[in-house]
């Protein structure tokens, strides 16, 4: 029997038709294709900027950028990151496909939670795509934790001798080649552990990214709302991207951190510019919009969830040994992330 919403009984009809009749979306699509177009150009231009910056400035000293200018930049960056993951991605995943949507009572939907479900397992294959990278390196090269120095180092195994009395000069030579090996092999390590977090992190992004630029094409009377806080929801994401990707020492004359600045830069106006191409068509409110968007939030969620709060503040603020001890420096860094990160999640109640 179809569900007559001017004829309800609340003691036999099916729960899941009320909240799918309630939360059923139609194309909204209102006109106003110039601002529409617009919006392609300025995302473009603010997004794109906000990412290069960081690496802008990192890669020409002659800038002359102020070190609390590049500090804002990241950690801003790394505040806006995590108001994404909690603000921006788990709750409308849990609007979209959570036990109280449309989706989540419908089916095996309903039979299972889902939308945690989905995090959580994107949470822990970040977790072991990082762990298994880091181990991976450590035994290609011979690194461990416990003991700084490979265990072997071109061949020749590293042996230390507490008598200095039967040291030769020839022997410290020796030492001292293997040491300046010992520090490149742990630099490359490091900066390939950063580059694969790097990349984890916009993957996650960049998923939000296209959700966001369909919906801008063919959104409604809340598209004139929508662009403004989205500009700033992009240009903020970028420049914690960017700053983040300044951050590791990429080898000189590489085009990787250029990428994914592009790559970060053109997403959501590509997506626009699909939306607007089906604005006539593309119906968000759908039920299988809302499962495509509620999978990919979730997912993304899961990754942004494990980077922002692993690779941005565990490491930066708990566990990095090279971290600052000027508690003025400190006090910019954590106030930074705090102001970025609430407003990042004011903006949510926009978008």
């Amino acid at each position: 029997m179809s569900f007559d919403p001017h004829n309800v009984d609340l003691d036999t009809v099916d729960a899941a038709q009320i909240v799918c009749y309630l939360n059923a979306g139609e194309n909204e699509y209102n006109g106003q294709l110039g601002a529409r177009i617009s919006a392609i150009f300025v995302i473009l231009i603010c997004s794109s900027a906000a990412t290069f910056f960081p690496v802008l400035a990192q890669r020409a000293p002659r800038l002359r950028i102020p070190i609390y200018a590049y500090l804002f930049a990241k950690y801003f960056g790394a505040g806006v990151i995590i108001a994404t993951a909690f603000i921006h991605l788990l709750d409308p995943a849990y609007a979209e496909i959570g036990g109280n949507s449309c989706v989540g009572l419908t089916g095996h939907w309903g039979d299972y939670a889902w939308c945690p479900a989905i995090v959580l397992t994107s949470l822990m294959v970040v977790f072991l795509l990082d762990f298994g990278a880091e181990r991976w390196v450590e035994i290609k090269y011979g690194i461990c934790r416990e003991d700084p120095e490979p265990m072997m180092a071109s061949g020749v195994e590293v042996r230390r001798t507490d008598s200095r009395a039967s040291a030769s000069h020839s022997g410290d030579k020796q030492v001292k080649e293997i040491e300046s090996q010992t520090q490149e092999l742990a630099i490359e390590r490091s900066v390939k552990q950063q580059i694969a977090a790097l990349l984890i992190l916009e993957f996650g992004v960049i998923f939000h990214s296209v959700i966001i630029g369909l919906n801008l094409g063919v959104a409604g009377d809340e598209f004139a709302t929508l662009y403004p806080v989205l500009v700033f929801h992009q240009t903020f994401e970028g420049l914690g991207i960017g700053a983040r990707m300044s951050s590791i020492p990429f080898k000189k004359g590489s085009w990787l951190p250029w990428f994914l600045c592009a790559a970060y830069g053109l997403t959501t106006p590509i997506s626009i510019a699909i939306g607007l191409g089906v604005r006539t068509t593309y119906n968000p409110g759908s039920f299988t919009a809302n499962v495509v968007s509620g999978v990919l939030d979730s997912i993304s969620a899961g990754i942004l969830l494990y980077t922002g709060l692993v690779e941005l503040l565990a490491r930066d603020f708990l566990f990095d040994p090279h971290r600052t001890q000027d508690n003025r420096r400190l006090t910019f860094m954590v106030l930074t992330m705090v102001l970025g990160a609430g407003i990042m999640a004011l903006l949510g109640k926009w978008a």
